[in-house]
């Protein structure tokens, strides 16, 4: 059974999927908030387009690689962005982020997950959000975090995967932010490494 993620909490990846961890899929899943209508019935759907993103980072807390919808491979190969939904139609993950952990180079020792919404629209506008981190080689998932009716913010430091003692860590942070993009955020990001 999966982990409900609070703001702040680390885990070990591996302790929580029971085995060694070689990949993780960060998924993330939304759904429009009705607009208009008899109590929001038949109301039409206002367009939200979330936004996935992962940094990757050295020692030095210095960015070395980025995978979001403007880039969807690391340098590497290490991690695919499988591609942006920009209405968050559908059922299950609306985007997500594969994470190869083997094939991460040494000299990354952490990976940032964000969210945005590219739309502007606040999180008190989207219906049914989460952000999900997936054991790659079974499906099976390992922790969630619930992003709906969250508040008035457009983007979400979601969490950190990071090296310790030779083992993958997560740590949510779960910090609240503004903007379109993972750029936007960036400063607070390095103020939460």
């Amino acid at each position: 059974m999966a982990i409900s993620l609070q703001k702040g909490q680390k885990i070990s990846l591996e302790k929580e999927a029971g085995q060694t961890l070689t990949r993780i899929i960060m998924g993330l899943g939304w759904d429009a908030a009705k607009k208009g209508g008899l109590l929001g019935l038949f109301g039409s759907k206002n367009s939200i387009d979330l936004d996935a993103s992962c940094l990757l980072f050295n020692e030095k807390n210095e960015v070395v690689d980025v995978v979001w919808f403007r880039q969807l491979r690391s340098q590497d190969g290490s991690i695919i962005h499988t591609g942006d939904n920009r209405t968050g139609d559908g059922d299950g993950d609306d985007e997500q982020i594969i994470v190869d952990l083997n094939r991460i180079p040494s000299h990354v020792k952490a990976l940032v997950f964000t969210v945005n919404n590219f739309t502007g629209q606040n999180f008190e506008k989207v219906n049914n959000a989460y952000c999900r981190i997936v054991n790659g080689s079974n499906n099976k998932e390992i922790a969630r975090y619930n992003l709906s009716a969250q508040g008035s913010h457009t983007g979400q430091i979601m969490a950190k995967v990071y090296r310790h003692n030779g083992e993958w860590k997560m740590h949510a942070i779960g910090e609240n932010g503004y903007g379109r993009t993972f750029l936007d955020l960036l400063p607070s990001i390095i103020s939460n490494l």
